[in-house]
């Protein structure tokens, strides 16, 4: 009984004690970090390409 007591009382305090953002906030954020994901991982592809080249450089060396 002690699990469905707290499942109740979580569900009451995220219902009537959370304060949550609105709507068009929420819209706003999610389209930020989806242009700083789409950002950093263009970065990552493009560091990593670039020490693919530069290892492919050196091994070609040897």
């Amino acid at each position: 009984m002690k699990f469905v007591n707290y499942v109740k009382e979580s569900f009451t305090e995220l219902k009537e004690n959370v304060t949550w953002i609105s709507w068009e906030e929420a819209q706003k954020s999610t389209a930020v970090v989806a242009v700083f994901t789409v950002i950093f991982a263009l970065l990552i592809f493009a560091a990593d390409k670039s020490f693919q080249n530069i290892l492919k450089f050196i091994f070609q060396l040897f």
